[in-house]
Formats: structure tokens, C-alpha cells, sequence
């Protein structure tokens, strides 16, 4: 599956996030890789649909986390 990774700025508050976008399962299997993206990068974070936001910049851990489990990074 391809995700995409991007480091985005939070609008209120000026904050980096990191952004995960084009997951296709179902919401049961993108809550579970929400709180094990979170838990690994010590963060907070929600998902919004078919995407989860990670408060922080954590683009290369969750790179890592995600080529581990089987995902194409675009």
C-alpha cells in the first residue's frame, strides 16, 4: 500500500505535524497503527477519515516504523 508522509504546520498554533495520508484499511486497522505510531514517537496525535496526524515532526521514525510493516512510502 502507498502512504504518503508529509510534515505539515499546525495553523493555530505554528506547530510541526506529521501527516500520514492515503491509508486504505478500515478504521479499526488505522486506529491501531495511530496508537502504535503515537506510543513509538511519545506523542499525541488523532486521526481525521483515512488520515492520522502525529503532533511533532517525526517524519523519519514513522518512515522507518511504516517500511517496517510492509508500506510503500511516496
Amino acid at each position: 500500500m502507498n502512504v504518503k508522509i508529509v510534515e505539515k504546520r499546525n495553523p493555530r498554533t505554528g506547530n510541526p505535524t506529521t501527516v500520514i495520508e492515503g491509508i486504505t484499511h478500515n478504521p479499526q486497522v488505522i486506529e491501531k497503527l495511530e496508537k502504535k505510531l503515537k506510543s513509538s514517537c511519545g506523542a499525541g496525535g488523532h486521526t481525521e477519515g483515512k488520515t492520522i496526524i502525529i503532533h511533532g515532526a517525526h517524519t523519519d521514525k514513522i518512515r522507518k516504523i511504516l517500511e517496517k510493516d510492509g508500506y510503500n512510502i511516496r
